[in-house]
């Protein structure tokens, strides 16, 4: 799927990277905006704090770093290291909101299934020793029978959470894939009846995969939502191509508003999935731009304004 950002929108974008002086604001008093590191997959975490701190961000999602997806053998995080990268978030006055996995819980092959579980677990234990709250995993593909799918990632998921749960980590099911809407979401979350598993909405997937409004997915799903992924996009010649924040047709507004009104306490997070679509705008823009738009309507909402 070709996915691109029109140029008079990535030059709309542009003028959103001086803003930055305006939001470098105390963490106490910043809004609860995060970014995933999968829109920026070419920058060292130096880079990333440093961008997340000037541009009034909260806290970082940690997916990839330097051209890999697997955290735990990043130097960053190792044993030796693992202190300081802690204190460099904290001088840059940013949270971990989440460290996401790849691990998907649909394999019904045992090797297969072992190795998913293995992947997950490391992830759990480098959240446990940075302190971040949440590790995301999927539920991704439907093979054979809906049903014994479900079985499948509602078992995995409560599994991961015990895991999990000991740690003081909880396992988030992100909606993506084959698992986005709320009924089959929802019926997993409740088989899996575990205080250490929980949501990852990925906000753009439950819309775009079957135009669920954001109002619906909340009140079925918001006592779930631990954490979110928000982008926009918009169609064009049969196909979704991504767009910055507000300029396409996904409801990111109505999105945020409808947790707002819960009392979610959680990141609004930006996923630009530039690792995935290099033709994207780059991350200078793409996040900032963000920043500003996101920013505004929180400010917009009785919670934030």
């Amino acid at each position: 799927m070709a996915i691109k950002v029109p140029r008079r929108e990535f030059l709309a974008g542009a003028a959103a990277a001086g803003f930055s002086s305006a939001l470098h604001l105390p963490a106490p008093q910043r809004l609860p905006l995060a970014f995933s590191t999968l829109g920026c997959p070419a920058w060292e975490l130096t880079k990333i704090l440093d961008f997340g701190g000037e541009h009034g961000f909260a806290a970082i999602e940690l997916r990839g770093l330097m051209g890999t997806m697997d955290l735990p053998a990043r130097p960053e995080f190792s044993a030796d290291q693992l202190e300081a990268t802690k204190k460099s978030f904290a001088a840059h006055g940013l949270k971990i909101a989440c460290v996401s996995s790849s691990a998907a819980l649909h394999e019904s092959d045992a090797a297969k299934r072992t190795k998913e579980f293995g992947d997950a677990k490391r992830f759990i234990d480098l959240a446990a020793a940075l302190g971040a709250p949440y590790v995301r995993v999927f539920g991704n593909e439907i093979h054979g029978s809906r049903e014994n799918a479900v079985a499948r990632v509602a078992a995995g998921l409560k599994e991961l959470g015990s895991y999990a749960g000991e740690r003081g980590v909880a396992v988030l099911l992100e909606s993506h894939g084959d698992f986005t809407d709320s009924p089959t979401l929802k019926e997993i979350l409740l088989r899996a009846d575990s205080p250490h598993a929980g949501l990852l909405w990925d906000a753009h997937h439950t819309f775009a995969s079957g135009h669920e409004q954001p109002e619906t997915t909340v009140r079925e799903l918001g006592r779930w939502i631990r954490h979110t992924h928000l982008k926009d996009s918009e169609m064009r010649n049969g196909e979704r191509h991504y767009v910055l924040t507000g300029r396409g047709d996904v409801p990111v507004e109505r999105q945020i508003d409808s947790l707002a009104r819960i009392g979610y306490t959680g990141y609004f997070c930006f996923e630009w999935e530039k690792v995935w679509h290099p033709e994207l705008a780059d991350p200078e823009i793409a996040i900032a731009d963000y920043a500003r738009v996101a920013g505004g309507y929180l400010r917009k909402t009785k919670r934030y304004g």
